[in-house]
């Protein structure tokens, strides 16, 4: 069971990693159709828009991608741990 929990933690946090990344590459480059483009953001916006609520701007640069990585990597080691003691 616990191993099962593992896997959903690390499945999530890549999915959020790999959607970043992507949201990241498409705001760079024009690659990819609109429907592409379109569903990135709208899986990664609900999770960037509070970071940016708080954040000052910045000189037109975004760091909330970089951030909400961090929070996810935080997260999910939170997790892990909190498994690991479980299973003690």
């Amino acid at each position: 069971m616990i191993a099962i929990l593992f896997t959903i933690i690390n499945l999530a946090y890549w999915f959020i990693v790999i959607l970043v990344f992507a949201r990241i590459i498409l705001s760079f480059v024009n690659i990819g159709g609109y429907e592409l483009r379109e569903l990135v953001y709208r899986l990664t916006e609900p999770m960037l828009a509070p970071i940016r609520q708080v954040l000052p701007p910045s000189g037109g640069f975004d760091f909330s991608p970089m951030i909400l990585l961090l929070a996810a990597y935080i997260v999910r080691e939170i997790l892990r741990s909190i498994l690991i003691g479980l299973l003690l």
